[in-house]
């Protein structure tokens, strides 16, 4: 039996060095966004005042008119940055996945999670930081109007798995990337991941049905 296990390794070059730094950079960025992100939308649950003090907050500042675009320029940044290492041909992706299957091994699986997980986030990402963004200011009552209509409650029940995924593999893989998280702990350090991505993915679901009790 013949296996291709042929794997192209690029030449260590110190631009790439710098790219992955600006990777791992935008991909803090973004982990700390969307913790605090989740938090700040989470405060529904205590009531639309508690939602709407917090969005007048950033209102007042100007932190959803300034930080809005400047998420929005990370978040394309990182994709363009991570996009270096996907495998975007039929050809690749087909040996990714024999190897994956092959090698049997956790990290490499939530690699792959994190690619899925990257292309969906592209797509359901821009489509909402466009809704929001274009809709100004923030209310309880546009977003409860938003996830009552029906579409976006789907929509948001999918995106919010995948960009938990996302981020609690991100920060997990840099961490063991860069020599945060040594070997003898990972096994450790994972399962707080699951722990972390579990606890929001419930923060987000509780969120939303929260919204769908708000009298507009």
């Amino acid at each position: 039996m013949r296996i291709d296990s042929t794997v192209y390794v690029p030449a260590v070059t110190r631009q790439a060095a710098y790219l992955d730094w600006l990777q791992m950079f935008t991909g803090l960025c973004l982990i700390s966004f969307m913790y605090l992100h989740a938090l700040f939308v989470a405060s529904i649950i205590f009531g639309t005042g508690a939602f709407n003090a917090l969005a007048n907050f950033f209102e007042d500042y100007y932190l959803a008119q300034v930080g809005g675009p400047l998420i929005v320029l990370i978040f394309f940044a990182h994709f363009i940055l991570a996009a270096r290492k996907i495998p975007f041909r039929s050809e690749q992706q087909k040996k990714l996945w024999f190897q994956s299957k092959m090698l049997a091994h956790r990290d490499t699986w939530m690699w792959v999670v994190q690619v899925v997980s990257a292309m969906i986030i592209l797509i359901m990402g821009a489509i909402h930081m466009w809704v929001v963004l274009t809709d100004l200011p923030i209310t309880a009552d546009k977003s409860a109007a938003r996830i009552q209509s029906g579409f976006w409650l789907t929509f948001y029940l999918i995106l919010l798995p995948m960009v938990e995924l996302h981020v609690g593999v991100g920060w997990y893989r840099l961490g063991v990337k860069w020599g945060f998280i040594k070997s003898q702990a990972r096994k450790k350090v994972k399962k707080f991941e699951y722990y972390i991505t579990g606890f929001f993915i419930f923060l987000g679901l509780i969120t939303l049905i929260r919204f769908l009790f708000v009298k507009i």
